[in-house]
This record gives structure tokens, C-alpha cells and sequence, in this order.
């Protein structure tokens, strides 16, 4: 989120974090489509007209059917979008054989990435690693330990043996990550951060799509709610948007 504020500031924007509820990425598909729901739902309900999921497990296993089932029922002309088909794009762009993505276990078995990637460049060689501690660890405020260093030199180094040119950050708690990734895998392999082409890529959605664009209020105000208020979340939220912030907790049902 942070990204998309410093690229479009002038909006207004609510943020939610489903503690209570996290990780998704080991729980079942319909778990996640359910959890998903009802936080569009207390979204939409508080004002939003467009929503970005930034979970990489929810954009996989429940985007499509909220899209598909969800809106056209209850909310035909509002917007929910993810964040994968952007990295995807962004990876696929720049990328010349080789293409290795970390992420969730979810969004791994789900395949997504492994799709998208391939309707945009049908010979692209992808490879895949699941990463189950890495949000742990950064949820932990441990991503300076020397744990953190033994645990992703471990999911990076197969890709590594694949010699992929390109990296997608598959899960938006690794962006926290970057710099120790891209000092590990080298300067021959382009890192894809979702956060900064999710970011550009908002921007142009809204510019294509006026009838949205107007529908957002645009005083710069910035809401965080959060389904568990503890210490660990004020502090990662800081630590994620760059200053404190003053979440206020909600029950999602």
C-alpha cells in the first residue's frame, strides 16, 4: 500500500489487514474465497469503490470468483482487483528464458503465477518455491537474523541452480526482503517487487478508467483497520508504510 500512496496521494484509502485470520497461504480454497469476501464486503460497505487485494493467495484462490460471482450480484459496478496478473506482465516484459517466482504455498499450488506467465510468453521457462517461514519471519520482525539468511539462501539457491533471469516477489511481505534477495541472487536476475508495479500499473487503470476514477474521494485520508490489534501489527504497518499508523479493530463475519 505504501507504494500506491506515494505514486497516487491524493486519494482517500482504507487499509485492512486480517490478522486474526493470517497466514492464508496454507489454508483451503474456499477458506479463502469466505475470508476474502467478507473483507470486500466491510470494504465496500465502508465506501470503497475499488479494491486491490494485496495477497497474493487471495488474488489466486478467490479474485476470480468475487469478480465472476460476487460483484456481478452484489455490486456490478465496483472493482476488485489483485496483484499477480501485473507481476506477471512486469516479469514476462522483461524476462529473456527463465523466470523463477517465491511465494505463499497457496498461490505456489494454485498455479497462477504459472498461467499468467505463460498466456503472455507461451516459452518462458518458469520455476516455482514455496516459501511457508518467510512471512513468519518478517511478521516476527526477524528479517535481519542470521535464521532469516540461512532460510532464504535454502528457497533461493534451486532457482538460482536454474539460472533464471528474472524473480518475482510472489507474496507482498517480501518487498521487506528485497535487498537481501537481489544481494543473494545477483545482479544478472531482474527482481519484479509487486508493490512498486502494482502501484504503476493503479495508475494506469484509473487513467483508462474515468468512471471509477471519479467515483474515489480524493482528500488524501488514510484509514487502517485491522481484525486483531496487537503491538506486532503497529509495528510491521509502520515498518510497511514508513511512519506509524493508528489501526482501529474490526470483526469481519
Amino acid at each position: 500500500m505504501s507504494y500506491i500512496v506515494k505514486t497516487l496521494p491524493q486519494y482517500d484509502y482504507i487499509y485492512l489487514g486480517d490478522t486474526a485470520r493470517t497466514p492464508y497461504g496454507t489454508r483451503s480454497s474456499e477458506t479463502v474465497f469466505n475470508f476474502t469476501r467478507q473483507a470486500v464486503e466491510f470494504l465496500f460497505k465502508n465506501g470503497c469503490w475499488l479494491i486491490i487485494l494485496a495477497c497474493n493467495t487471495a488474488s489466486s484462490e478467490a479474485l476470480r470468483r468475487i469478480q465472476q460471482e460476487y460483484l456481478a450480484r452484489h455490486y456490478p459496478k465496483r472493482r476488485v482487483l489483485g496483484v499477480i496478473i501485473p507481476a506477471a506482465e512486469e516479469a514476462a516484459k522483461i524476462s529473456k528464458k527463465c523466470v523463477g517466482v517465491v511465494a505463499t504455498e497457496g498461490s505456489v499450488k494454485s498455479g497462477t503465477f504459472v498461467k499468467e506467465l505463460k498466456k503472455i510468453k507461451p516459452e518462458l521457462k518458469i520455476f516455482q518455491q514455496a516459501c511457508p517461514l518467510l512471512v513468519p519471519i518478517v511478521e516476527a520482525g526477524e528479517e535481519n537474523s542470521p535464521a532469516a539468511e540461512l532460510i532464504l539462501k535454502n528457497y533461493l539457491f534451486p532457482l538460482i541452480k536454474k539460472r533464471i533471469d528474472t524473480l518475482i516477489l510472489g507474496c507482498t511481505h517480501y518487498g521487506v526482503l528485497e535487498q537481501k534477495i537481489k544481494k543473494m541472487v545477483g545482479k544478472k536476475v531482474e527482481v519484479v517487487n509487486e508493490g512498486k508495479i502494482v502501484a504503476e500499473k493503479l495508475k494506469d487503470y484509473l487513467a483508462r478508467h474515468p468512471e471509477i476514477k471519479q467515483k474515489l474521494g480524493k482528500n488524501s485520508k488514510i484509514k487502517f483497520y485491522t481484525t486483531d490489534l496487537t503491538d506486532k501489527f503497529r509495528m510491521l504497518g509502520s515498518k510497511f508504510f514508513g511512519k506509524k499508523i493508528v489501526p482501529e479493530r474490526i470483526n469481519l463475519k
